[in-house]
């Protein structure tokens, strides 16, 4: 059982979001920090709720299967776990994120509750045994990745470099994604290439892309499974189909050793439970500083300014 420690205080195709629903918008202003209102949004979820994280149980594999994992990170750069009994309505917080985005809201908005952040402490002792020491980077992000729209996922990119890989190829810093419904060749599934069969990989030129075509794998999930790689991995959310159905609804969150210098600011405290104002800051945050990979609502973009209390400029 992991302890939750308590904490009140934060420290180039888009993905096009919709203008805020025409009602929406004036209500977000006025209430946009008050729980209440969020609450009422998703009656089915909670918020700041400490009874949530009460005798959490954590996710700790065998060290066979925790070396078996050290093993995949370091040859292909990412490992799928599936399976997991999270113990949460995933169904609903994926429902969560449609309205959301149905009202015209960065879907990001969703880890104001608390059952977005469970599944990432929970799986505490695997982030242990790939890191050692480990802080949460203020970078996290949720999707909802429509057909009807004919959306796409994040376009190729590395979440970092390979700058944030050791010598021996381990990693200083992963990324966690977790989709919250069924995520398909149709409705905008992972693909990566994976570390072995990219030739520029862990180079000076990762900027650069010489793998095979072959090489690149699709990675179709089940709602509540789990990925992660290193952040010098190349991968993106495919084009969705018209024929794709439900939208593919995931949520990622980033991680990094703690004895490297910071890739971001504020590092947070593993296992800490923030309160909902820290929470808003880092929500505001992400909207901000994800800009260059959607493209967001100019009222929206406003709040945000005002609740980091930074400048549009």
């Amino acid at each position: 059982m992991s302890t939750i420690l308590t904490s009140t205080t934060a420290q180039d195709a888009f993905v096009p979001l919709g203008a805020p629903q025409a009602g929406v918008m004036p209500s977000v202003a006025r209430d946009l920090g008050n729980p209440a209102f969020w609450r009422s949004f998703a009656p089915g979820l909670h918020v700041e709720d400490p009874a949530m994280v009460r005798d959490l149980q954590a996710i700790a594999p065998a060290e066979s299967e925790m070396a078996a994992i050290r093993d995949l990170m370091r040859e292909e750069g990412y490992f799928h776990a599936s399976g997991i009994p999270w113990g949460l309505d995933v169904d609903l917080m994926a429902n969560t994120v449609r309205a959301l985005d149905r009202a015209g809201l960065p879907a990001v908005f969703a880890f104001l509750y608390d059952e977005f952040w469970l599944p990432f402490y929970r799986l505490h002792p695997i982030y242990q045994g790939l890191l050692g020491g480990y802080a949460m980077l203020p970078d996290f992000w949720v999707w909802n990745v429509d057909p009807a729209r004919g959306d796409a996922g994040w376009r190729p990119h590395r979440d970092k470099s390979h700058t944030s890989l050791f010598p021996d190829g381990s990693p200083k810093s992963i990324t966690t994604w977790i989709p919250l419904s069924r995520a398909t060749t149709l409705n905008g599934c992972m693909y990566i290439v994976p570390a072995n069969q990219d030739p520029t990989y862990n180079t000076a030129q990762d900027g650069e892309w010489k793998f095979d075509h072959a090489a690149i794998r699709a990675l179709p999930a089940e709602a509540g499974d789990v990925f992660m790689w290193n952040q010098a991995v190349l991968h993106w959310g495919s084009r969705t189909s018209p024929r794709g159905g439900a939208s593919r609804v995931s949520m990622a969150f980033e991680f990094q050793r703690a004895d490297v210098p910071p890739m971001n600011q504020p590092l947070l405290q593993p296992l800490a439970f923030h309160g909902f104002g820290a929470r808003l800051q880092l929500v505001a945050k992400q909207i901000l500083q994800y800009r260059h990979m959607y493209k967001v609502d100019a009222a929206i973009e406003r709040l945000a300014l005002q609740v980091t209390g930074t400048h549009a400029g």
